[in-house]
This record gives structure tokens, sequence and C-alpha cells, in this order.
């Protein structure tokens, strides 16, 4: 019978359970709000607790290096976010007169891919 030794490894992309794929970066957010581990389950159900609870004591034997990391992902998150929104804004008015634009703006696209409306066209 195989058995699967769990541990920390790091395979390039920082460490990570030697079972899978996943980081402990990944799994900080969840530490940091003290998240269950059957919830972190429901959300990740290829982890087993005892890969979670490996991962856990990872991250608190190098909590301030992983803090650190996280902050700074929030900080890329949120500009990516800001940026987007920038590029993107929300559509100021009614719901009906945003679907009516969005309606126009395939049409608009159907007209161009089918040739309609342009000199030449079909």
């Amino acid at each position: 019978m195989t058995t699967n030794i769990i541990e920390i490894v790091d395979r390039g992309r920082g460490p990570q359970l030697s079972t899978s794929r996943v980081t402990v970066l990944d799994l900080v957010h969840y530490f940091q709000r003290g998240t269950e581990y059957d919830e972190i389950n429901r959300w990740i159900p290829t982890l087993s607790h005892d890969e979670i609870a490996l991962a856990e004591r990872y991250y608190l034997a190098h909590k301030s290096d992983f803090d650190e990391q996280e902050r700074q992902v929030q900080i890329r998150r949120e500009e990516q976010i800001r940026l987007q929104r920038l590029r993107f804004p929300p559509f100021e008015g009614s719901r009906e007169a945003h679907l009516a634009r969005l309606r126009h703006l395939v049409e608009k696209r159907r007209q161009e891919k089918n040739g309609e409306g342009h000199p030449g066209g079909q």
C-alpha cells in the first residue's frame, strides 16, 4: 500500500503541499480569518484536514512573511479593480436604458460582422 506523505515543498511557485498544487499562500486569507477546516474544504474539496493543518502550521511558523505577501496581493488586486472600474465605469441611468444600449451594441457588432451597413457590404 502506497502512503502519500504530506509535506511542504517548493516547486517554483512558493511553498506548497506535496500532495497538491495548492500553495500555502493560496490558504493564507482563510487562516487570517480563522476559517474552519470544513469551510476551507467546502471551497477547496480536494484538500484533506491533514493537508490544511500542515499548511496552517507552516503559515504560523512563517506568519509575518506570509502576511506581508498577502498584503501585497491585496494591494495589487485593489489596483486591478480600480483600473477596471476606470476602464468600464458603472452605467448611469435606468436598467432599461442600459439594456437598450447593450442591445444596440450587440446589433451593431452583428451588422459589422455580416458586412451590413458598410460600403460594398451585402
